[in-house]
C-alpha cells in the first residue's frame, strides 16, 4: 500500500518513511503542498497524511485537490490543536484528525482504522508473474511448482521495489521514482543501490536472472514489469 506523506519538516518526514516502511507499507514524502499534489497526481497514493501549515500550497488546499479525483483516506497531522482548524479540514474533506506531538502507536491505530474502509480487491490484488505468485494483502510471495507452492522471502526492500513494479505493470517505472519512493528524494542519485535490489530481485524470481523476462531494463531510464497476470 502506497502512502503518501506531506510535511515541511524533514525530521518528521524521515521518521514517519522510516517508521511506515518498517511497517511494510511504501511510502512517498513531498516537503510542500505543490509537490504533494503532483506526487499525489501521478502515484495515486491509498492513503495521505497531510500537514496544514505547509509552503507552496497549504494542507487545506492539498485536500481540496485531492478529493477532486480520489476518496482515498486523508488523515491530517498538524500541530494546530484549535477546533476552527479541525473543522475547516474535516469539512475541506479529510477523514481524521490527528495532532502533533503523536504517538506512533496511536498513528499507526488510526491508519489501519481507515485502511479497514478500503476495497479489498482494489487496494490488495492478488498478480502472478509466470509460476510467481504475489499476494499483496498479505505481503507474499511463492513459486508454483507441479501444483505446490514454495515461498519466496523477500526483504522489506525487495518487497517496496516490486509493489512499485506491480502497481505500474507494463509502464515505464523510472530509477527516480523507485529511488524517491522507497529511500527519499536525499537519494535520487544513489543507482547503483537500486541495481543491487534489482539484481537480488532478479535472481529470486527470474527463470534465468541473466537474461530476464519479468523485470525488463529500460537503459538510462528505469525498469518494466512485463507479463504481468490477475492471479484471480
Amino acid at each position: 500500500m502506497i502512502i503518501l506523506i506531506a510535511d515541511d519538516d524533514p525530521q518528521i518526514l524521515r521518521a514517519l518513511r522510516i517508521t511506515l516502511t518498517a511497517e511494510g507499507y511504501t511510502a512517498l514524502t513531498a516537503r510542500n503542498g505543490a509537490q504533494a499534489v503532483r506526487l499525489a497526481a501521478s502515484r495515486r497514493p491509498s492513503l495521505y497524511l497531510i500537514d496544514l501549515g505547509m509552503p507552496q500550497l497549504t494542507g487545506i488546499d492539498v485536500i481540496h485537490a485531492i478529493r477532486g479525483w480520489s476518496d482515498a483516506p486523508i488523515l491530517v497531522v498538524s500541530g494546530r490543536s484549535g477546533s476552527a482548524d479541525k473543522v475547516q479540514a474535516l469539512d475541506a474533506g479529510a477523514d481524521d484528525y490527528i495532532t502533533k506531538p503523536f504517538s506512533i502507536d496511536e498513528l499507526l491505530a488510526r491508519i489501519r482504522a481507515l485502511t479497514r474502509r478500503l476495497p479489498h480487491a482494489e487496494a490488495m490484488p492478488s498478480v502472478r508473474l509466470g509460476n510467481i505468485h504475489f499476494n499483496l494483502a498479505t505481503r507474499s510471495v511463492s513459486r508454483k511448482t507441479a501444483g505446490r507452492f514454495e515461498q519466496i522471502r523477500l526483504t522489506p526492500t525487495e518487497w517496496q521495489v516490486m509493489d512499485i513494479l506491480i502497481r505500474n505493470g507494463g509502464k515505464l517505472v523510472t530509477r527516480q521514482m523507485l529511488l524517491t519512493s522507497i529511500w527519499g528524494s536525499e537519494h535520487v542519485e544513489d543507482t547503483g543501490y537500486l541495481r543491487l535490489y534489482i539484481s537480488q530481485l532478479r535472481k529470486k524470481i527470474e527463470a534465468d536472472p541473466h537474461r530476464p523476462r519479468f523485470i525488463i531494463t529500460e537503459p538510462g531510464m528505469g525498469y518494466r514489469l512485463e507479463h504481468l497476470e490477475d492471479a484471480g
